[in-house]
């Protein structure tokens, strides 16, 4: 028991027998012996395994350890590894996402800006006396007035945004 329960916390730990030997100011073989069990630790030498390995005495001399939990703490750390990953891609995807819908946003700003410059406010010489004219050129007017003085702004932050999302180099 005590041979398997030493080799069992060791791996759990993440130790290979020389590094468990070096902490403890012993040879490697030392540790395959009492692995093997060809030799048993002295009461000093089992209470300085139990500091090092962080297990109680009672534990390293008790009943058989089970393989399984070391084996499913890196099972989890397996999971939240393949977590993180996933984080990663959807948080790349959403700033690829933003990135483009910016670039976009830009495009169209400078195609109505366009497209206003071209038809040179047409609207202004329309006969308001039809209701139907009245309201198509009122509606226009708005538009063109709200454009013209919220567009700077927008592109500037959209702009802005483009430059923050881009793909940085590594």
């Amino acid at each position: 028991m005590l041979s398997e329960n030493i080799k069992v916390i060791r791996k759990s730990k993440g130790f290979s027998q020389q590094d468990l030997a070096v902490k403890l100011n012993v040879v490697r073989q030392t540790i395959s012996k009492w692995e093997q069990g060809l030799s048993v630790p002295d009461s000093d030498m089992l209470i300085s395994l139990s500091e090092t390995l962080e297990t109680p005495v009672s534990t390293l001399l008790g009943e058989t350890v089970i393989e399984s939990e070391a084996d499913a703490v890196k099972a989890l750390c397996e999971k939240l590894e393949i977590i993180n990953l996933q984080f990663a891609r959807r948080k790349t995807l959403r700033r690829k996402v933003l990135h483009w819908s910016l670039i976009l946003l830009c495009v169209v700003i400078a195609a109505v800006s366009a497209a206003l410059a071209v038809i040179n406010s047409p609207y202004l010489g329309w006969d308001y006396g039809a209701p139907e004219t009245a309201v198509m050129g009122v509606a226009i007017h708005a538009f063109e007035w709200g454009f013209v003085r919220l567009a700077p702004f927008a592109l500037t932050a959209a702009l802005v945004g483009v430059f923050l999302t881009r793909k940085k180099v590594d």
